[in-house]
């Protein structure tokens, strides 16, 4: 299955930890080291017992830290092997989702001249493919809320910048044109859009599978059995008949220069 441009886990870590104030002690194409907020370390981390003492005791506490790798040989003590479906990824997405977390960042500049940042709606979507064969991509997908423009791989090209929660001086942002209810149903329709076009030979496959054990089935059991063929007949549908879903796992607005898409294509 080709996932066109895909996100990467990093570029997506890198980004969360930071809309959420964390201090990221060091970052690479297949690893990230994070210091840990107390709201973080709470949520992540699995210590009731320690922040409960910490509290009665009225001491400040001292969060943790995560070493992440996304290359499964480097996997240690030191550093947790994270992927698409790995249970850590999906603790962070439903924190996310839980929190209802809305990230508002702004691209930093150092200057003295007047600096236009305009009003991008950045969404981030897990799409799973089920089947004969579980697969689970995810997509990162911006667009401009002044003039419509939709970018993909939007994490990374952020990756390539530096953002803050407050916005530098002499910067200044304008209202969106679009609105956010019309900017994520463009955005449901661009992510429609790319899986319509992917290679979609495992549903067939799956589907040719489905139909062959359908097949099997009817040979064991005839009408007098209907209960029991009905059962395993939906019992086949539910493993092997492919579908596709997609959510969104988070979004925000982030504010960009108008060169943004030119410098970091």
């Amino acid at each position: 299955m080709d996932l066109n441009r895909k996100i990467d886990i990093i570029s997506f870590l890198h980004q969360f930890f930071l809309a959420h104030q964390c201090t990221i002690l060091s970052i690479g194409a297949n690893h990230l080291h994070v210091q840990l907020t107390k709201e973080l370390d709470q949520a992540l981390m699995n210590r009731p017992f320690y922040w409960q003492y910490i509290e009665a005791t009225g001491r400040l506490g001292e969060p943790k830290s995560l070493a992440f790798t996304t290359n499964m040989t480097e996997e240690s003590t030191q550093m947790e092997w994270i992927h698409h479906g790995s249970p850590r990824l999906h603790q962070i997405y439903e924190y996310i989702q839980k929190n209802n977390r809305i990230i508002q960042l702004f691209e930093v500049h150092q200057t003295n001249q007047n600096t236009l940042l305009q009003p991008w709606l950045l969404t981030n979507y897990a799409v799973q493919y089920k089947g004969k064969q579980q697969k689970e991509a995810f997509f990162s997908i911006g667009l401009n809320l002044i003039n419509g423009t939709i970018a993909n791989n939007m994490m990374e090209r952020l990756e390539k910048d530096t953002l803050s929660p407050t916005i530098s001086d002499y910067c200044y942002t304008i209202s969106p044109l679009i609105t956010w209810q019309s900017g994520f149903k463009r955005i449901e329709q661009f992510i429609s859009d790319l899986i319509v076009r992917e290679d979609h030979t495992w549903a067939e496959m799956s589907s040719q599978v489905m139909k062959e054990e359908i097949d099997m089935v009817y040979h064991f059991y005839d009408e007098e059995n209907k209960e029991q063929l009905d059962k395993e007949i939906k019992d086949i549908k539910s493993r092997l008949e492919p579908t596709i879903t997609h959510k969104i796992i988070n979004g925000g607005i982030v504010y960009l220069s108008e060169s943004f898409l030119t410098k970091n294509t």
